[in-house]
């Protein structure tokens, strides 16, 4: 499924890096999905992307963390704690797009200039749904830097945070710790019993 998502989400950034229409209607405008209720828009702005450097960064994320996470869901379908791995990565990588717009959605709702796109809040979901499953599995900041998995989240959201309250830099960070969150919680949604699995991620 990681390798579908990211050939949409490829296909739909590139024909609209050239149909800046196309990125108004598909784009998250908080105004338009409450006084219009076009309610496509929690998902659809996941598919689009400012430029190629957004577009890649974010399929690269996607591509590192999505299998991962379609072998670990598989392994959970197979023990019998999840009914469909293929249907709670969709739940989780789509309810985490929608998680992301949540913020927006009820902050700027009376804002119709403001509009929201890419797939980084549902990316950080997949992210997070990792570490909650390998806390202390390293991930490597700038692709150098070996940080276990528990404290690149904290330092994600520290930073994400600070930043957000900067603002300035168009980048909706709120969407990124929305989306982390969601990804976070989201095995214990699926499955409460799940919370063994963070806890023995501990255990040398």
């Amino acid at each position: 499924m990681t390798y579908i998502l990211i050939f949409l989400t490829v296909a739909v950034s590139i024909v609209c890096f050239g149909n800046r229409n196309l990125v108004s209607r598909l784009s998250m405008n908080p105004y338009a999905v409450w006084h219009r209720r076009e309610w496509w828009r929690l998902l659809t702005h996941g598919f689009v992307h400012a430029d190629y450097t957004h577009l890649l960064v974010n399929m690269f994320v996607l591509w590192s963390f999505g299998a991962l996470m379609e072998r670990i869901f598989k392994i959970q379908e197979f023990a019998g704690v999840i009914s469909d791995a293929y249907l709670t990565y969709f739940l989780l990588y789509f309810g985490g797009m929608v998680a992301a717009s949540l913020y927006d959605f009820f902050k700027r709702r009376d804002d119709p200039r403001y509009t929201s796109i890419g797939a980084s809040g549902a990316v950080s979901a997949v992210v997070f749904a990792s570490i909650f499953f390998q806390p202390l599995g390293m991930i490597y900041f700038f692709g150098v830097i070996p940080i276990p998995g528990i404290v690149f989240g904290v330092l994600y959201l520290l930073y994400e945070r600070w930043s957000a309250r900067r603002e300035g830099d168009r980048i909706n960070h709120y969407a990124h710790i929305f989306g982390a969150v969601y990804g976070f919680v989201f095995p214990l949604l699926m499955s409460p019993s799940l919370i063994h699995v963070f806890l023995q991620g501990f255990r040398f």
